[in-house]
């Protein structure tokens, strides 16, 4: 395939991470690279942001501060979870992606750049099927992104490591905490984490327990249904032995029948999935109640994919090569995949990108395997900690400015819009 000239386009989609910048950085410092990417822009707002024609001039932004991104958390364009459902509204879906292509043309657009989880890797791959019915020459890649780590074919997920880093590190201290404060009536505290329907980042709490009375003594994943009598016997068990137990949760856990402790079904999110906050209320009311046992609970929230301040190195030069990868792809005449990370060696730790089909990726989800957790179902096992170990090691270091972080901020000089507002 011959060299395609034109401009380029990069935007973000769905929930940050810490390092969600830092592939943003790899495509627009890899883009530099080659004459045939005449403009750099970004969408703000993800793919909401170029329905209304809302771009940003790269260009403009001063080298400094695209090598910064890579230690700044939260989307530096700005994000949206917004999605063109073919399925729930086929005429509203036809007219956005009509008005897509008006953008596309308009702004010339040639190469075009989405990080994001399953939902974003499944709008790359439709508009990569739409260029190709509209015979538009364009060249769409997907970039991995996602605490959550549950895209599948790539060995683990940008943002993935810097999440259990925060998870562990701070299930560790308030292990060191609780436990300090350990009296003969014993205590709970129960954690909740992010993660829908695969428990990865809950797993990798465990990363925390250096010896068998540390912190975390229960972790709960979606994986395994939640039996309440076993999980009541093992709180009671760790509190007699250790004078307090510490439990992770997932906030997807479900109980045998596949319904979500934590869902609250009067309220649904953009993609119509029930909101998810309550899973460690829940596990609070029943330690509580029916042990009478003094509980607290803790969710660490947004902080969980925004702690850059303690980001994993690997992590985010994992993220920069993604980007770059990415470009390059795209550069050599690919379109319609997303890039992947492939593990070559565990120790040493080694990895390498490759490229995988988005028909392959889009709303598909990866599960922890059930032999990488313990046979009572409480914690994951040393093949789960061969595999995360490696993903969270090095720090990244942030400049600071009065004793705090100095994140970058951009300029974001809008390019001029040529199309009529979307209707």
């Amino acid at each position: 395939m011959g060299e395609l000239v034109g401009n380029l386009l990069v935007a973000q989609s769905g929930g940050p991470t810490a390092v969600i910048n830092a592939s943003v950085a790899g495509v627009v410092q890899e883009a530099g690279k080659h004459g045939c990417i005449e403009e750099i822009y970004a969408g703000l707002n993800g793919i909401l942001g170029i329905l209304n024609e809302e771009l940003i001039d790269l260009n403009d932004e001063k080298a400094r501060a695209i090598e910064g991104l890579k230690y700044t958390p939260g989307p530096a364009f700005g994000t949206c979870r917004y999605k063109i459902n073919f399925a729930k509204n086929p005429e509203l879906a036809a007219k956005d992606m009509d008005r897509l292509f008006q953008v596309f043309e308009a702004h010339s657009i040639r190469y075009f750049f989405y990080a994001g989880g399953n939902d974003s890797q499944d709008t790359s791959n439709r508009i990569h099927a739409e260029a190709v019915k509209r015979n538009y020459e364009i060249r769409v890649i997907g970039v991995p992104k996602t605490i959550d780590n549950d895209l599948p074919h790539t060995d683990h997920c940008p943002g993935y490591g810097s999440a259990i880093k925060y998870c562990a590190t701070t299930v560790m201290e308030i292990g060191l905490d609780v436990g300090g404060m350990a009296t003969d009536d014993g205590s709970c505290c129960i954690v909740e984490v992010m993660g829908r329907s695969a428990g990865w980042i809950a797993a990798g709490a465990v990363l925390a327990k250096r010896n068998p009375q540390d912190a975390p003594h229960i972790i709960l994943m979606p994986e395994i249904a939640f039996n309440e009598e076993a999980f009541l016997a093992k709180v009671k068990e760790t509190v007699a032995l250790n004078k307090f137990c510490i439990v992770v949760v997932g906030e997807g856990l479900k109980n045998a029948q596949g319904e979500e402790l934590g869902a609250d079904k009067s309220r649904v999110d953009s993609f119509g999935h029930a909101v998810l906050s309550g899973a460690a209320d829940r596990l609070a009311e029943l330690v509580q109640g029916k042990l009478n046992t003094k509980t607290r609970t803790v969710k660490l929230g947004y902080a969980q994919r925004a702690a850059a301040h303690f980001a994993s190195l690997t992590d985010a030069q994992e993220a920069a090569q993604c980007g770059e990868a990415a470009v390059k792809a795209a550069i050599d005449g690919r379109s319609g995949f997303m890039v992947k990370l492939v593990r070559t060696s565990s120790s040493p730790y080694k990895v390498t990108t490759g490229l995988q089909d988005l028909n392959d990726i889009a709303n598909v989800e990866n599960f922890i395997p059930r032999d990488w957790i313990s046979e009572d179902g409480f914690l994951p096992n040393e093949k789960f900690v061969e595999y995360a170990r490696p993903l969270i090691e090095g720090e990244v270091r942030p400049p600071t400015e009065g004793g705090l972080p100095k994140y970058v901020i951009l300029e974001k000089s809008k390019v001029e819009k040529i199309l009529s507002p979307r209707s």
